[in-house]
């Protein structure tokens, strides 16, 4: 069988930055090995699967190369782009039904801005083993869906060289990925991040939509404003302009395709 296949990049308004993810429309489901497989062989942080839903809806799921995941933002974001721009040009919001109850994606402002649910955090003591993997011991560590280790200055965060293959087993029993952030220091915005997460086959994301569920709250709190301008200082590097609306964050950015092909899979 032949299915169309986008490769996106996402949170960047330019080629070869922000976190590339795959997006593959479908009318059904593939079987959930077939998904898996194609997720691996795309080998990309996110592989995003959609395909017609109700009440116009869309349903999502999303999967890194070795597992399903609850909530992703930067395939979401993909996947709205890919409805936006080659399925239906005068759509300019699209709901989702996912793992994580219905998502909406809003075109504003030449942004695609995603609207996702708030986390709620509380303090725990620096776990030991985790700083040390990591690199350097974070000034305060909170908890969520994931660690969110918070560091004094952007350069301690970018400076990180963690050991991810103990963090990996560190990780493994509770499925966390570790969030590094800081106040922006080198130029605008507000906050830095980067993020890993080995335990779910992703060393170090790009740039990591969901984990501003936890970022946003976090800096709005902190620095005292509901609006707050990300950026992910991987490699790659992205750019997030937030909002915090209550239990919700809405999370917003660019985006560019690169590949559009056919995949030729097995019936």
């Amino acid at each position: 069988m032949r299915y169309p296949l986008y490769q996106v990049d996402a949170f960047t308004g330019h080629l070869f930055g922000g976190n590339p993810a795959a997006v593959m429309p479908l009318e059904e489901w593939l079987r959930e090995e077939q998904m898996q497989a194609i997720a691996a062989e795309n080998n990309l942080a996110e592989t995003a699967f959609f395909r017609p839903g109700i009440d116009e809806a869309f349903e999502l799921r999303w999967f890194t190369p070795t597992v399903e995941v609850d909530l992703c933002g930067h395939a979401t974001l993909a996947t709205a782009f890919i409805l936006m721009t080659e399925i239906d040009q005068e759509m300019d919001e699209v709901a989702f039904d996912t793992r994580s109850g219905r998502l909406y994606v809003r075109r504003k402002r030449g942004l695609y801005a995603l609207d996702f649910p708030a986390e709620s955090l509380h303090g725990i003591d620096i776990p030991g083993d985790l700083a040390d993997a990591v690199g350097a011991a974070p000034s305060e560590v909170l908890e969520g869906s994931n660690y969110l280790f918070v560091y004094e200055h952007e350069s301690d965060v970018a400076e990180l060289a963690p050991d991810l293959s103990r963090l990996g087993g560190l990780l493994r029993d509770s499925g966390k990925g570790i969030i590094c952030t800081a106040p922006r220091e080198s130029g605008q915005g507000d906050a830095a991040s980067r993020y890993f997460a080995p335990a779910h086959g992703i060393p170090e994301d790009p740039v990591t939509g969901s984990a501003h569920c936890m970022i946003v709250p976090y800096w709005a709190q902190r620095l005292g404003q509901n609006r707050i301008h990300a950026f992910q200082i991987s490699q790659r590097g992205g750019e997030l302009f937030c909002e915090l609306q209550g239990e919700r964050v809405e999370i917003a950015g660019r985006a560019v395709k690169y590949l559009e092909g056919i995949a030729h899979i097995p019936g």
